[in-house]
Protein backbone atom coordinates (compact mmCIF):
# COMPACT_ATOMS: atom_id res chain seq x y z
CA UNK A 1 0.00 0.00 0.00
CA UNK A 2 1.40 3.27 -1.21
CA UNK A 3 1.87 5.59 2.23
CA UNK A 4 0.23 8.59 2.94
CA UNK A 5 1.70 12.25 2.72
CA UNK A 6 0.81 15.07 4.69
CA UNK A 7 2.73 18.57 4.81
CA UNK A 8 3.58 20.78 7.91
CA UNK A 9 5.11 23.83 7.44
CA UNK A 10 6.13 23.35 3.77
CA UNK A 11 7.28 19.87 4.42
CA UNK A 12 5.75 16.84 3.10
CA UNK A 13 5.83 14.17 5.55
CA UNK A 14 5.12 10.54 4.93
CA UNK A 15 2.81 7.86 6.66
CA UNK A 16 3.00 4.47 6.82
CA UNK A 17 0.77 1.59 8.40
CA UNK A 18 2.40 -1.12 10.38
CA UNK A 19 0.19 -3.96 12.33
CA UNK A 20 -2.52 -1.41 12.11
CA UNK A 21 -1.16 1.85 13.65
CA UNK A 22 0.33 4.87 12.32
CA UNK A 23 3.71 5.39 11.58
CA UNK A 24 5.21 8.93 10.60
CA UNK A 25 8.54 9.18 9.22
CA UNK A 26 10.58 11.12 11.50
CA UNK A 27 13.30 11.54 8.83
CA UNK A 28 10.99 13.85 7.15
CA UNK A 29 10.09 15.67 9.66
CA UNK A 30 14.16 16.50 10.50
CA UNK A 31 14.34 18.33 7.99
CA UNK A 32 11.59 21.04 8.65
CA UNK A 33 14.32 21.91 11.11
CA UNK A 34 17.61 21.58 8.98
CA UNK A 35 19.01 20.48 5.62
CA UNK A 36 18.72 16.86 4.60
CA UNK A 37 22.05 16.11 5.27
CA UNK A 38 21.53 16.86 9.12
CA UNK A 39 18.44 14.94 9.83
CA UNK A 40 19.86 11.84 10.88
CA UNK A 41 22.23 14.07 13.49
CA UNK A 42 18.79 15.34 14.89
CA UNK A 43 17.33 11.99 15.29
CA UNK A 44 20.70 10.94 17.12
CA UNK A 45 20.52 14.03 19.20
CA UNK A 46 17.19 13.12 20.22
CA UNK A 47 17.07 9.59 21.28
CA UNK A 48 20.49 10.08 23.51
CA UNK A 49 18.89 12.43 25.53
CA UNK A 50 17.29 11.24 28.80
CA UNK A 51 14.32 12.72 28.61
CA UNK A 52 13.44 10.85 25.70
CA UNK A 53 14.62 7.45 26.45
CA UNK A 54 12.33 7.96 29.97
CA UNK A 55 9.41 8.44 26.97
CA UNK A 56 10.32 5.97 24.84
CA UNK A 57 10.84 3.44 27.61
CA UNK A 58 7.21 3.84 29.27
CA UNK A 59 5.47 3.95 25.97
CA UNK A 60 7.39 0.44 25.36
CA UNK A 61 6.57 -1.01 28.45
CA UNK A 62 2.34 0.10 28.06
CA UNK A 63 2.64 -1.38 24.43
CA UNK A 64 4.99 -4.21 23.86
CA UNK A 65 4.73 -6.98 26.51
CA UNK A 66 8.16 -8.18 24.76
CA UNK A 67 10.48 -4.49 26.07
CA UNK A 68 13.75 -6.12 27.52
CA UNK A 69 13.23 -3.81 30.62
CA UNK A 70 16.90 -4.76 31.84
CA UNK A 71 18.75 -3.71 28.98
CA UNK A 72 16.28 0.19 28.86
CA UNK A 73 17.61 0.37 32.67
CA UNK A 74 21.24 0.00 31.51
CA UNK A 75 20.87 2.34 28.21
CA UNK A 76 18.61 5.31 30.73
CA UNK A 77 21.68 5.29 33.38
CA UNK A 78 23.89 5.82 30.64
CA UNK A 79 22.13 9.16 29.32
CA UNK A 80 23.48 12.02 30.14
CA UNK A 81 27.20 11.42 29.96
CA UNK A 82 29.20 13.13 27.87
CA UNK A 83 30.81 9.47 26.26
CA UNK A 84 27.22 8.56 25.32
CA UNK A 85 25.66 7.48 22.14
CA UNK A 86 22.75 5.60 20.84
CA UNK A 87 21.52 5.17 17.36
CA UNK A 88 18.08 4.09 16.74
CA UNK A 89 19.31 0.59 14.91
CA UNK A 90 20.99 0.09 18.37
CA UNK A 91 18.00 1.22 20.09
CA UNK A 92 15.78 -1.58 18.63
CA UNK A 93 17.92 -4.25 18.68
CA UNK A 94 18.83 -3.93 22.53
CA UNK A 95 15.97 -3.99 23.78
CA UNK A 96 13.47 -5.06 20.89
CA UNK A 97 11.43 -1.60 20.92
CA UNK A 98 8.54 -1.79 18.49
CA UNK A 99 7.99 2.24 18.38
CA UNK A 100 10.75 2.93 15.96
CA UNK A 101 11.47 1.38 13.33
CA UNK A 102 13.87 2.18 10.26
CA UNK A 103 12.94 1.13 6.65
CA UNK A 104 14.11 1.20 3.76
CA UNK A 105 13.58 1.59 -0.25
CA UNK A 106 11.82 4.60 -1.86
CA UNK A 107 9.66 5.11 1.19
CA UNK A 108 12.87 4.81 3.26
CA UNK A 109 14.18 6.47 6.77
CA UNK A 110 12.80 6.65 10.29
CA UNK A 111 9.40 5.99 11.32
CA UNK A 112 8.10 6.40 14.79
CA UNK A 113 4.48 5.13 15.81
CA UNK A 114 2.30 8.81 16.46
CA UNK A 115 2.07 9.16 19.60
CA UNK A 116 6.04 8.97 19.49
CA UNK A 117 6.03 11.19 16.57
CA UNK A 118 4.18 13.87 18.28
CA UNK A 119 6.80 13.59 21.07
CA UNK A 120 9.82 14.10 18.90
CA UNK A 121 7.58 17.07 17.06
CA UNK A 122 8.94 18.85 20.50
CA UNK A 123 12.36 18.39 18.87
CA UNK A 124 11.87 20.58 15.88
CA UNK A 125 9.51 23.42 17.52
CA UNK A 126 6.08 23.48 19.46
CA UNK A 127 4.69 25.16 17.03
CA UNK A 128 5.53 22.65 14.37
CA UNK A 129 4.31 20.11 16.35
CA UNK A 130 0.96 21.70 16.93
CA UNK A 131 0.98 22.13 13.25
CA UNK A 132 1.55 17.81 12.97
CA UNK A 133 -0.72 17.15 15.07
CA UNK A 134 -3.68 19.23 13.14
CA UNK A 135 -2.56 18.46 9.39
CA UNK A 136 -2.70 14.14 10.90
CA UNK A 137 -5.91 14.72 12.35
CA UNK A 138 -7.13 16.56 9.48
CA UNK A 139 -5.79 13.30 6.97
CA UNK A 140 -8.26 10.99 9.43
CA UNK A 141 -11.06 12.64 9.62
CA UNK A 142 -10.67 12.41 5.46
CA UNK A 143 -10.16 9.51 5.40
CA UNK A 144 -13.06 8.49 7.18
CA UNK A 145 -15.22 10.65 5.55
CA UNK A 146 -18.45 8.23 4.12
CA UNK A 147 -17.63 9.73 0.04
CA UNK A 148 -13.75 9.16 0.25
CA UNK A 149 -13.82 5.86 1.60
CA UNK A 150 -16.55 5.16 -1.55
CA UNK A 151 -13.92 6.76 -4.09
CA UNK A 152 -11.23 5.47 -2.40
CA UNK A 153 -12.69 1.86 -3.19
CA UNK A 154 -13.74 2.00 -6.18
CA UNK A 155 -10.34 3.77 -7.10
CA UNK A 156 -8.70 0.44 -5.84
CA UNK A 157 -11.08 -1.52 -7.60
CA UNK A 158 -9.66 0.29 -10.70
CA UNK A 159 -6.60 -0.73 -9.88
CA UNK A 160 -7.10 -4.07 -9.82
CA UNK A 161 -8.86 -4.16 -12.70
CA UNK A 162 -6.42 -2.62 -14.51
CA UNK A 163 -3.78 -5.71 -13.65
CA UNK A 164 -6.66 -8.07 -15.41
CA UNK A 165 -6.63 -5.71 -18.01
CA UNK A 166 -2.98 -5.62 -18.48
CA UNK A 167 -2.07 -9.09 -17.83
CA UNK A 168 -4.51 -9.63 -20.94
CA UNK A 169 -2.35 -7.41 -22.72
CA UNK A 170 0.71 -9.48 -21.99
CA UNK A 171 -0.57 -13.02 -23.09
CA UNK A 172 -2.81 -11.68 -25.94
CA UNK A 173 -1.09 -8.96 -27.67
CA UNK A 174 2.31 -8.61 -27.17
CA UNK A 175 3.17 -11.82 -28.14
CA UNK A 176 1.20 -11.07 -31.63
CA UNK A 177 3.40 -7.59 -32.15
CA UNK A 178 6.98 -7.45 -33.21
CA UNK A 179 7.45 -5.21 -29.93
CA UNK A 180 10.74 -5.08 -28.45
CA UNK A 181 11.53 -5.60 -24.57
CA UNK A 182 12.28 -1.91 -24.30
CA UNK A 183 9.07 -0.56 -26.20
CA UNK A 184 6.76 -2.57 -24.53
CA UNK A 185 5.05 -0.53 -22.41
CA UNK A 186 3.79 1.09 -25.56
CA UNK A 187 1.06 -1.06 -25.44
CA UNK A 188 0.19 -0.83 -22.43
CA UNK A 189 0.10 2.64 -23.15
CA UNK A 190 -2.45 2.40 -25.88
CA UNK A 191 -4.69 -0.40 -23.89
CA UNK A 192 -4.82 2.62 -20.99
CA UNK A 193 -5.56 5.57 -23.54
CA UNK A 194 -8.41 3.52 -25.30
CA UNK A 195 -10.47 3.47 -22.30
CA UNK A 196 -8.91 6.81 -21.70
CA UNK A 197 -10.70 8.28 -24.95
CA UNK A 198 -13.63 6.35 -24.51
CA UNK A 199 -14.57 7.82 -21.28
CA UNK A 200 -12.56 10.98 -20.55
CA UNK A 201 -12.64 11.92 -24.33
CA UNK A 202 -8.79 12.38 -24.43
CA UNK A 203 -5.57 10.60 -24.16
CA UNK A 204 -3.37 11.09 -20.60
CA UNK A 205 -0.56 12.94 -22.90
CA UNK A 206 -3.60 15.24 -24.03
CA UNK A 207 -5.15 16.01 -20.36
CA UNK A 208 -1.02 16.23 -19.23
CA UNK A 209 -0.70 18.72 -21.95
CA UNK A 210 -3.65 20.56 -20.86
CA UNK A 211 -3.33 20.49 -16.95
CA UNK A 212 0.67 20.59 -16.74
CA UNK A 213 0.37 22.07 -12.96
CA UNK A 214 -2.40 18.93 -11.86
CA UNK A 215 -0.09 16.67 -13.76
CA UNK A 216 3.04 17.36 -11.72
CA UNK A 217 1.29 14.76 -8.94
CA UNK A 218 -1.56 13.32 -10.46
CA UNK A 219 -2.84 11.70 -13.86
CA UNK A 220 -6.89 11.65 -15.27
CA UNK A 221 -7.64 9.08 -13.39
CA UNK A 222 -6.96 10.92 -9.95
CA UNK A 223 -9.68 13.68 -10.92
CA UNK A 224 -12.62 11.29 -11.70
CA UNK A 225 -15.48 11.48 -9.87
CA UNK A 226 -16.93 8.58 -8.41
CA UNK A 227 -19.36 7.32 -11.24
CA UNK A 228 -16.77 7.86 -13.66
CA UNK A 229 -14.57 5.21 -11.41
CA UNK A 230 -17.47 2.63 -11.24
CA UNK A 231 -17.44 3.00 -15.58
CA UNK A 232 -13.55 2.73 -15.52
CA UNK A 233 -13.39 -0.29 -13.43
CA UNK A 234 -16.31 -2.02 -16.01
CA UNK A 235 -13.93 -0.49 -19.06
CA UNK A 236 -10.73 -2.57 -17.99
CA UNK A 237 -12.97 -6.09 -17.20
CA UNK A 238 -14.82 -6.02 -20.51
CA UNK A 239 -11.69 -5.01 -22.34
CA UNK A 240 -9.79 -7.57 -21.11
CA UNK A 241 -12.27 -9.66 -21.75
CA UNK A 242 -12.33 -8.64 -25.52
CA UNK A 243 -8.71 -8.91 -25.84
CA UNK A 244 -9.08 -12.39 -24.95
CA UNK A 245 -11.81 -13.01 -27.92
CA UNK A 246 -9.01 -11.48 -30.47
CA UNK A 247 -11.20 -8.71 -31.43
CA UNK A 248 -9.67 -5.84 -33.14
CA UNK A 249 -8.76 -2.77 -31.01
CA UNK A 250 -11.35 -0.45 -34.20
CA UNK A 251 -14.14 -2.99 -32.42
CA UNK A 252 -13.05 -2.75 -29.16
CA UNK A 253 -12.94 1.13 -29.12
CA UNK A 254 -16.31 1.33 -30.47
CA UNK A 255 -17.44 -1.19 -28.27
CA UNK A 256 -16.36 0.24 -24.65
CA UNK A 257 -17.79 3.97 -26.11
CA UNK A 258 -20.36 2.62 -26.41
CA UNK A 259 -20.92 1.30 -22.70
CA UNK A 260 -19.16 4.32 -21.37
CA UNK A 261 -21.65 6.54 -22.63
CA UNK A 262 -24.66 3.84 -21.71
CA UNK A 263 -23.35 3.95 -18.11
CA UNK A 264 -23.06 7.48 -17.42
CA UNK A 265 -26.36 7.97 -18.83
CA UNK A 266 -27.90 5.43 -16.64
CA UNK A 267 -25.49 6.48 -13.26
CA UNK A 268 -25.97 10.13 -13.94
CA UNK A 269 -30.06 9.84 -14.04
CA UNK A 270 -30.03 7.44 -11.08
CA UNK A 271 -27.94 10.02 -9.58
CA UNK A 272 -30.71 12.88 -10.20
CA UNK A 273 -33.17 10.74 -8.51
CA UNK A 274 -30.94 10.19 -5.41
CA UNK A 275 -30.19 13.69 -5.20
CA UNK A 276 -33.63 15.19 -6.35
CA UNK A 277 -36.41 12.83 -5.29
CA UNK A 278 -38.69 15.40 -5.93
CA UNK A 279 -38.56 15.01 -9.83
CA UNK A 280 -40.11 12.38 -9.35
CA UNK A 281 -43.83 13.15 -8.31
CA UNK A 282 -46.12 14.17 -10.45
Amino acid sequence: MTPAKITVQNTPITITAKNNNDYICITDMAKARNDDSRAADIIKNWIRNRATLEFLGTWELLYNPDFKVVEFDHLRMQAGLPTFTLSIGEWIEKTNAIGLTVERGRYGGTYAHKDIAFEFGSAISPTFKLYLIKEYQRLKEQDNDPQQLEWNAKRFLTKTNYLIQTDAVKNYIIPQTNYTKTTEWLAYADEADLINVALFGCTAKQWRDANPELAKTANIRDYATINELAILSNLQTHNAELIKQNISKEQRFTTLTEIARYQTKVLTEAEKIRTNPQELKP
